[in-house]
């Protein structure tokens, strides 16, 4: 019976049922399903050593010899004998910061003033790359937003904001980003720490 069904094209209900069911994923497989959907480039690290020739792979590879790094505790990543390190923020050399929290419904990477200071994403490189943990993994943005508020009892950070997309030549057709384009060619070095 099945047999004609298959012959005859005939639906079977149960490949119905299967193709509804949900697949429930690990906070760290949907993050990086739905990161890696929206064109952002992985790279899962388990010691920092990877961290660091993951960096130097990256600069390598897209010729970069500038890098913009504005969190201090990220110079160990780099070799400052290959790469000219810059504090100050230009748009024409590459981002290397850390991140607030990776939400995992979205693929978004979300950022704050502690990262960009008092700039808007769009005023920042379209290169970016970024060192995140396991431990920065969040659900979703309402999550995001209350680990930043645990995280700085003392002073909360402004400018919050998030890069939703990793293709730059794709164009955006949601009117309300109109000239707001958050864009960035992205790559994310994420550390197991947990």
């Amino acid at each position: 019976m099945n047999f004609l069904k298959k012959l005859f094209n005939i639906p079977v209900k149960e490949d119905k049922e299967i193709q509804r069911q949900e697949v429930d994923l690990s906070l760290d497989d949907l993050f990086v399903h739905n990161f890696i959907k929206k064109g952002g480039k992985f790279l899962y690290c388990l010691k920092k050593q990877e961290v660091i020739d993951n960096t130097k792979s990256i600069l390598s590879e897209n010729n970069w010899n500038k890098i913009l790094v504005t969190n201090k505790e990220l110079l160990p990543f780099l070799d400052e004998k290959e790469v000219a390190v810059y504090s100050e923020m230009k748009k024409s050399i590459p981002f290397f910061t850390t991140c607030e929290h990776l939400i995992a419904d979205k693929g978004d990477v979300l950022f704050s003033s502690n990262q960009l200071k008092s700039n808007k994403l769009s005023e920042l490189s379209e290169n970016f790359i970024v060192y995140a943990t396991t431990s920065q993994l969040v659900k979703n943005t309402g999550e995001g937003l209350t680990g930043i508020k645990t995280n700085s009892k003392d002073i909360l950070p402004t400018n919050i904001s998030s890069v939703a997309n990793y293709e730059i030549n794709k164009t955006d057709d949601n009117f309300l980003n109109y000239g707001n384009s958050n864009t960035k060619n992205l790559y994310l070095l994420l550390l197991e720490d947990l």
